[in-house]
């Protein structure tokens, strides 16, 4: 049974607000959170890497995994820490089994290029192997994520094409529903797009989906004439939605993320919580 939020503790400073955050999402269903302590060992990184990241992951240890422990005990929902012991991708993988959790989340500082480097070559191998969906809390919403509860306006985003989700993806309909929150399915249509798919065709595919219960309300907001991550960033803005849902199809995600993708794109602006749910082609 899925019972858990899994908590990449990646960033010491982003740490605290993602957790309480990710607590504040699974409160509703009794979720504990696992908080994992992630080492990122400068010497197994590329030699180029070496001398940017000692300064700011070769930390003291104990404290931090100290700082973490006290951060559990003070969680609304009870809590445990993991403490890393190897490889990154191993420690991962290891918490994915021991934890079995629902979904996967982790703070995204504002420097962004070490981090994107360290993540590609290290940590998506890992979630293409658990199929887990990830949540990604972006560096504008730190500063007040301890104060957020669950989410009330969630955007849904869809590229007009139909889609399954991953088993793993379709589990998280509990818990998208224990929230309460209005859910606004967005497309983006560019030139014949318009003519070619119907609205009812994506709120069609999202109720195929089965990400959410069949009784969910469902609004439409469309995009027109606009770039794919320009429009979802539009929407976003225009329905002051306080999350934003992604499907991750693994020919344009897993190998692109953070290169030249839809996604990539979103990620680097947008300011809000950003659920990706992996797809099967």
């Amino acid at each position: 049974m899925n019972s858990s939020i899994l908590v990449l503790a990646n960033l010491p400073e982003a740490a605290a607000h993602t957790a309480r955050y990710a607590a504040a999402l699974g409160r509703p269903l009794g979720l504990h959170l696992a908080l994992l302590h992630c080492y990122l060992y400068p010497t197994l990184l590329e030699p180029a890497l070496v001398g940017e990241v000692v300064e700011q992951l070769d930390r003291n240890e104990a404290e931090t995994l100290a700082a973490l422990r006290a951060l559990a005990s003070r969680l609304p929902v009870p809590a445990e820490v993991l403490e890393a012991t190897g490889l990154l991708d191993d420690d991962v993988a290891a918490a994915v089994r021991r934890c079995h959790p629902l979904l996967l989340a982790m703070g995204r500082g504002p420097e962004q290029g070490l981090l994107d480097d360290l993540l590609r070559s290290q940590l998506l191998p890992v979630l293409r192997a658990t199929g887990r969906p990830v949540l990604l809390v972006p560096a504008a919403t730190l500063a007040t994520a301890g104060a957020l509860g669950v989410p009330r306006r969630v955007l849904v985003a869809v590229d007009g094409e139909p889609f399954a989700l991953a088993a793993a993806s379709r589990n998280l309909g509990g818990l998208l529903s224990s929230w309460a929150a209005a859910y606004t399915v967005t497309q983006v249509l560019r030139g014949s797009d318009a003519a070619a798919r119907s609205s009812h065709l994506a709120l069609a595919d999202v109720r195929a989906s089965q990400l959410l219960p069949p009784a969910t309300p469902l609004d439409l907001y469309e995009v027109a004439d606009a770039a794919p991550a320009a429009g979802i960033l539009q929407a976003l803005a225009d329905t002051q939605a306080d999350m934003l849902v992604l499907i991750a199809r693994p020919r344009s995600f897993w190998g692109e993320l953070f290169h030249r993708s839809v996604t990539a794109a979103v990620l680097r602006h947008c300011p809000v919580p950003v659920l990706l749910l992996p797809a099967v082609e």
